[in-house]
């Protein structure tokens, strides 16, 4: 356990870390990748260029200070990151390295704020949690080697075929090439795709199942990703996969990761499930809806999907097969930027975003689980709907693509 003095000092410097956060971040991870360049690959440079990554590391520097008295309330937080870290290969050997450019940051960007007392105060507090780290992080490794066809590290995996699922999304199918079994898998998990780019070396990627458990493949579906800003590249990625992979290649691929899941049997006790994709976000929402499916084709499911337009909607032929199996699979589709013909036709079932009204009128709200998933503006926008409806918190589970980062529009406030 930490001191109770460590504790007095981490709470009384907690205002002025907040107020640096960032700062410290960004120097953070110049100093690391200076320092110990290796580390690099562990990292997505776009979520760098972006400052994602950093606002997020700030994020949970400041949310682990400010609960230094009562960590237990970041476990949610640590069950995530750890099995963000086990999808990448990062062992207990990384945590030192981390550890001494945080403090090493901490010092330049302070100065001499941080006193040897604070300094020691703060190691002791990032070696408590690092623990909590890595015993975590060896439990899921032994979890994944232990499973029926598990493995830990890179498994080699023959594209068996490549299916395009709109303008935008290409699905692929992903077979071992050992021709040995799959692992099973939580519906909603991901898998990291290692490919040696041919002309820059780039970080592991993670990539939604978008099928079922318990099938002879795995599916991945990807989208073209454009650059995140004007003077940032393409998404490096998604362009190789979606030009440079063909069938018959062969990628490296980690086990299955991620704590955005449902259990379909618990699913289908008798709570009605609504999921709600904007976009990509639809891949692990897929991936629940068929297991729920599978289960208990009786199960009480709402599944919408928000898209630009039916250039850029994917897998509307697939959902539509789905709920024709399931007498209780209500779906909907929403266009914000409809294309001539789109809601004529029939190619969605209304124009517009996700708004409080909606989920009032067409979901069972009071009752029911959601999860949801897409781009951080569809996020927030669901997020502050379901708040307006009252939906208790426990009922409510959501994944981000790329850094975790606040839900609510305004700035939490450390206190």
């Amino acid at each position: 356990m930490l001191s109770d003095k460590t504790i007095q000092i981490v709470k009384a410097i907690t205002p002025l870390v907040a107020a640096n956060a960032e700062t410290i971040t960004r120097r953070f991870y110049t100093r690391m990748f200076e320092g110990n360049p290796e580390v690099k690959a562990f990292f997505n440079q776009a979520h760098q260029h972006s400052g994602g990554q950093q606002k997020a590391l700030a994020g949970a520097i400041c949310a682990y200070f400010s609960h230094i008295d009562n960590p237990a309330v970041l476990m949610p937080a640590v069950e995530l990151i750890a099995q963000k870290h086990c999808s990448l290969g990062i062992k207990a050997e990384h945590y030192p390295i981390v550890g001494e450019h945080l403090l090493g940051a901490i010092k330049d960007v302070m100065g001499d704020a941080a006193t040897d007392e604070i300094i020691d105060a703060v190691a002791e507090a990032y070696q408590f949690l690092a623990d909590i780290f890595i015993g975590r992080e060896g439990a899921i490794y032994e979890e994944q080697q232990s499973a029926p066809g598990g493995w830990n590290g890179y498994r080699s995996f023959v594209v068996d075929r490549k299916v395009p699922e709109s303008d935008e999304v290409t699905s692929f199918y992903l077979r071992p090439e050992d021709q040995g079994p799959l692992p099973p898998f939580r519906p909603g998990q991901y898998i990291t795709v290692h490919i040696e780019h041919p002309t820059t070396p780039t970080s592991p990627r993670n990539y939604s199942l978008s099928e079922r458990p318990g099938v002879e493949h795995f599916r991945i579906s990807v989208k073209r990703e454009q650059a995140l800003s004007p003077d940032a590249p393409d998404g490096l990625i998604s362009n190789h996969l979606h030009d440079g992979i063909q069938p018959g290649h062969v990628v490296k691929l980690g086990p299955p990761c991620g704590e955005f899941t449902i259990h379909p049997e618990t699913a289908t006790s008798g709570r009605p499930v609504v999921l709600l994709a904007g976009g990509i976000g639809v891949t692990p929402l897929l991936s629940m809806a068929k297991s729920i499916v599978h289960a208990n084709p009786e199960a009480s499911i709402y599944f919408l999907q928000a898209a630009r337009n039916s250039r850029v909607h994917a897998f509307a032929d697939e959902i539509g097969n789905l709920a024709s199996l399931s007498p209780n699979m209500h779906t909907r589709v929403l266009y914000d930027c409809p294309l001539p013909g789109d809601l004529e036709n029939n190619r969605c079932d209304g124009v517009g975003f996700v708004t409080t009204e909606l989920l009032r009128e067409w979901t069972p709200y009071q009752s029911a689980d959601f999860y949801f998933c897409g781009p951080k503006p569809f996020m927030q926008a669901v997020h502050a709907c379901l708040q307006e409806l009252g939906v208790d918190e426990t009922r409510v589970r959501y994944e981000f693509f790329g850094p975790k980062e606040e839900l609510r529009q305004s700035v939490a406030k450390v206190g």
